[in-house]
């Protein structure tokens, strides 16, 4: 099977010298993981997380790792790429999305959800340092369980009412809402907790430390 597929990177492993691994969140096939080969001295900046690319799958009958040839970006994200705070927010968004999704998911709508928040992103040019919030939020609803106050409660310890307001607020009310990097950090907590009770996985996510230290 050779067919053209859009495709979302999460991450990449490194494979010998000349290839990667990515973990990528596709259009039509949800979740999966392909090969693609790297030209001696080329560039990875392609294959960064939350680039969204064309490619190519040519099948492996004897292997469900299947390779990608044809590779193309779509979007420059040049937004992202030259901002240090957007490419730890993205990092974090990838991350979240790496371990939340499992392999041969498919979840319906939320590969367009997810190259709409990363163009979303991508064009914003101030007040972002809240946008992770709003994404682990809507990522919830796209899962399938769209969290309520009392749904995070349980969840939020003494920042309560924080999360009420960011629960009530239309986006650009969301964006600019007051907080400092410690109380960021610790509704970003609450939010990966209650996704892991309801998804049932771990949610370890390393970047948000990142984030953290940014915003302190």
């Amino acid at each position: 099977m050779n067919d053209s597929e859009r495709l979302i990177v999460l991450n990449s492993t490194k494979l010998g010298d000349n290839s990667l691994v990515l973990h990528c969140l596709c259009r039509r096939l949800g979740r999966r993981s392909f090969i693609v080969g790297i030209r001696k001295g080329g560039s990875r900046a392609m294959y960064l997380p939350f680039s969204v690319l064309d490619a190519e799958m040519l099948e492996n009958r004897k292997s469900d790792l299947w390779r990608l040839k044809g590779v193309s970006a779509v979007y420059p994200l040049n937004g992202i790429r030259s901002s240090f705070d957007k490419n730890a927010i993205c990092l974090f968004m990838s991350e979240v999305l790496w371990r939340a999704v499992q392999d041969g998911a498919a979840e319906e709508g939320l590969y367009d959800w997810c190259e709409h928040s990363i163009l979303t992103l991508d064009a914003m040019t101030g007040d972002y340092a809240n946008y992770h919030l709003r994404f682990l939020m809507e990522l919830a609803g796209v899962l399938g369980f769209s969290p309520s106050f009392e749904d995070l409660a349980p969840f939020a310890g003494e920042h309560l009412r924080q999360i009420s307001d960011l629960l009530a607020a239309d986006l650009p009310s969301f964006l600019v809402y007051p907080l400092n990097g410690d109380t960021r950090s610790a509704i970003a907590d609450a939010l990966l907790r209650y996704l892991s009770a309801h998804l049932e996985i771990p949610l370890n996510i390393r970047s948000l430390a990142v984030l953290g230290e940014l915003y302190r």
